[in-house]
């Protein structure tokens, strides 16, 4: 049994299924979803930072008096199919899915009985939206189900109150923060507990070792579950499950540690923005760099959308989800998986990233530009004259080698037209013998 302390805990096996992952789709989602403007932080920005653009933004668009609180029966998801955003979730390739039950403003996307008036069955969609995804996700996709939970609440009184007193008084954890946790793993036993927002306050505050100790012993999902680092000041990249460190997180060489990379694909917000630019958004070059770099270190990819208040995944974000599946239907085998391999990328040629198939003992070799001459040189592999074979992923036949004294291979590349390609950004080469 694991003893409330780090100690103990940090010494938990992380279950295997999630380093096997390799990739999955945050989903961040609730009454910032109705502004949709400027960031998922909006409250906090309008009313504490008061900054300009929100202020003008809500003077011109709202009477005076609205007030955050006013957003909540407008948060209305009367689009939200969860058999279609399961679909899609599966189209894109991701191994689990994580959703915001609750972000900083408070409102939970079930109808908690510690979140009175205050959550997505009393107001705004009157639907229990985190069973119904839960649900659809477990039918209709073999992705493991996670949730996002923010430990603290910008504005809750309670939260201020303990606040005030240098965090000496606990009645916020007490009475909402932890019965909510005790409440989803109980309810919705997610298999990924993705805490967040630790309020300045240390995980003595939010017990955040009792809690882990309850779940990692005696809940429901004690043997698959799986947690991040976020548990209270000084536990981010040092405590918990794997290590999220910051946010878009990349640190492009190998760590010690499990870790994950949470990234948006709007670069400027995590939360849908009505006001956003094509430019804002990633390419799918770039999310494909993202994720062959990230594997290739040990990561993770958690990559995030924002859906629409009335419950969209817009159709961008569906593109880039179904644009990522459809790369990875090619090239997955350099992905699930796979270990780092003693070279994380190339050292003759740039953007070339590696990893390991332990169970074919394959080296997948992964280039993001192909290049004019037809020539590949790989600075990294050793090859063996006879024994060595080099194949591009999503093409029949073997490709030519020739190897440069003790390291390194050059590989003629076949001449395809576009059409033949068998995918459009970044390739790979599976080398066997090396």
């Amino acid at each position: 049994r694991y003893e409330p302390t780090w100690g103990s805990l940090d010494a938990r096996p992380l279950p295997a299924w999630f380093d096997e992952a390799k990739f999955g789709v945050f989903i961040h989602w609730g009454v910032f979803s109705v502004p949709s403007f400027g960031s998922e932080w909006f409250w906090w920005y309008w009313q504490k930072e008061k900054r300009e653009p929100y202020v003008k933004f809500m003077e011109a668009n709202y009477p005076p008096g609205f007030r955050y609180e006013d957003f909540g029966p407008l948060f209305t998801a009367e689009f939200f199919d969860p058999n279609q955003w399961a679909d899609i979730l599966k189209a894109s390739g991701a191994k689990y899915v994580v959703l915001t039950s609750k972000h900083h403003e408070g409102f939970t996307l079930w109808g908690s009985k510690y979140s009175w008036n205050w959550n997505a069955v009393d107001v705004g969609p009157k639907r229990d939206l985190v069973a119904e995804l839960a649900a659809s996700v477990r039918n209709r996709t073999d992705l493991h189900f996670g949730l996002y939970h923010s430990l603290f609440e910008w504005f809750n009184p309670l939260f201020l109150e303990d606040a005030t007193n240098v965090f000496k008084t606990r009645k916020f954890p007490t009475s909402k923060s932890l019965p909510e946790l005790y409440e989803i793993v109980t309810k919705y036993q997610p298999e990924i507990i993705w805490s967040d927002g630790n309020g300045n306050a240390p995980d003595t505050y939010w017990n955040s070792t009792g809690f882990l100790a309850w779940l990692y012993n005696d809940s429901p999902v004690r043997d698959t579950v799986v947690t991040n680092d976020r548990w209270g000041v000084g536990s981010i990249c040092t405590h918990g499950g794997y290590y999220t460190c910051s946010d878009r997180y990349n640190p492009g060489h190998l760590l010690p540690h499990k870790w994950e990379n949470c990234m948006t694909i709007d670069r400027r917000s995590w939360g849908y923005r009505r006001e956003a630019q094509l430019s804002d958004y990633l390419t799918i070059e770039d999310l494909v760099k993202q994720l062959v770099e990230t594997v290739s270190c040990g990561g993770n990819l958690l990559m995030n959308i924002g859906p629409t208040h009335d419950g969209r995944i817009a159709v961008i974000f569906e593109e880039r989800l179904r644009q990522m599946g459809a790369w990875l239907e090619v090239n997955g085998e350099a992905i699930y998986g796979t270990k780092p391999w003693r070279a994380q990328n190339d050292s003759v040629t740039p953007e070339v990233w590696y990893t390991f198939s332990p169970k074919e003992g394959t080296v997948s070799a992964v280039f993001l530009n192909w290049p004019v001459s037809g020539i590949l040189e790989l600075g990294e592999p050793q090859a063996k004259l006879g024994e060595t074979q080099v194949k591009l992923a999503g093409y029949k036949e073997l490709l030519k080698w020739v190897a440069l004294g003790e390291k390194g291979l050059i590989i003629a590349l076949p001449q395809l037209t576009p059409k033949q390609l068998p995918c459009q950004w970044g390739w790979t080469l599976q080398l066997t013998a090396i």
